[in-house]
């Protein structure tokens, strides 16, 4: 059956966008964000702005499209722990965990992502929202499975699921963890962990 053309244009634009947007991170993480234009991306790709805003109206459009990149390989992971065969409790422990490593090293590790990241969380972009709706979901299902469990008293999952992202934010959000990295006076990683799941269970 012959392939159809417009799902070759399809492929051929797709394969246009993931080279510029990894032409974009490349250069994004060694000079910075601030200091990379969208002339410089072009010429790293070999062709000229006017073809990169075939694709992107702008920088923006970039960094947006890689902050939902790297939103994506986020909920990836999150997705795949929630389906671990494991205890609702042991896959909450577990995500919250993860999702605080992939901050520290991806985030926060190398100086240059870290400042991509600030910038879209200080516009406030829907790319975001959307990421923590879809992880809000994503935990709202585990706790309904403990709930059904015995593990977890009976509550509205949905709400529990809010409340235990926002009592372990500071293991998440980039700017938090930073803060909190060099304090001594703050709850360590495994202390508030254990302390939102023993909420679900009271």
């Amino acid at each position: 059956m012959p392939v159809s053309n417009d799902i070759v244009v399809d492929q051929t634009r797709q394969d246009n966008i993931t080279r510029i947007l990894d032409a974009a991170e490349g250069l994004f993480r060694h000079f910075g964000y601030s200091k990379t234009n969208v002339a410089d991306i072009a010429r790293e790709l070999g062709m000229s702005p006017a073809n990169i805003y075939r694709f992107f109206a702008s920088k923006t459009e970039i960094h947006q499209a890689l902050c939902a990149r790297m939103l994506a390989a986020s909920y990836q992971m999150a997705q795949e722990i929630c389906q671990l065969p494991l205890s609702a409790s042991e896959r909450l422990h577990r995500y919250v965990h993860a999702q605080h490593k992939m901050t520290v090293e991806l985030m926060l590790d190398d100086t240059k992502v870290h400042e991509m990241v600030i910038v879209a969380i200080e516009r406030e972009w829907h790319v975001i929202d959307k990421h923590i709706d879809r992880i809000d979901a994503l935990l709202a299902d585990v706790i309904r499975e403990g709930i059904a469990a015995g593990e977890f008293r009976d509550q509205d999952a949905d709400a529990a699921s809010r409340c235990f992202g926002a009592a372990t934010v500071t293991l998440c959000h980039p700017q938090m963890v930073a803060q909190c990295l060099s304090k001594t006076n703050r709850a360590s990683p495994e202390e508030l962990v254990e302390f939102a799941i023993n909420a679900l269970k009271i």
